[in-house]
């Protein structure tokens, strides 16, 4: 049963990541003026901010659970896969936010482009992990139920 959960939670936020990336970020701006979808978009990515640390929080946890269960290692590649995620998602909104929103205002040292530069490969590096790791949990998942 916990492999499945793994498997589902892991597919869910694999699919949220990107739902946002290739559908919704890229339909606001093009249905809304750029200030109008600029501020759609940071509310996505503020609320997909707050799932991807609840989602990486619980695949740790149960990746834990799983591999003391198991009689295996506690840190596995298994569970280096959502603390990577949850990495990307910390530096990556958490971490650039506050600087984007000083460059956005002329203050800091490095432009709001250079900045959302490395917001998206935060996001992509995140999106990745996540995949893989749905793609493990899927496959996993499969192996335990025979």
């Amino acid at each position: 049963m916990l492999y499945r959960s793994r498997a589902v939670l892991a597919a869910l936020w694999g699919g949220l990541l990107l739902c946002i990336a290739f559908v919704a970020a890229p339909s606001a701006f093009a249905v809304l003026e750029r200030s109008q979808a600029g501020l759609l978009v940071g509310r996505l990515f503020a609320l997909e901010a707050y799932i991807s640390l609840a989602a990486g929080l619980l695949l740790m946890m149960m990746e834990r659970r799983l591999g003391r269960d198991g009689g295996g290692p506690v840190f596995s590649v298994a569970m280096l896969l959502p603390a990577g995620a949850l990495f990307c998602t910390v530096a990556g909104y958490f971490g650039l936010q506050p600087l984007m929103a000083a460059a956005r205002a002329g203050q800091g040292g490095w432009s709001f482009m250079t900045l959302h530069a490395l917001s998206f490969g935060f996001y992509g590096a995140k999106t990745l992990l996540v995949l893989v790791l749905a793609w493990r949990a899927s496959k996993e998942s499969g192996q335990s139920q025979s």
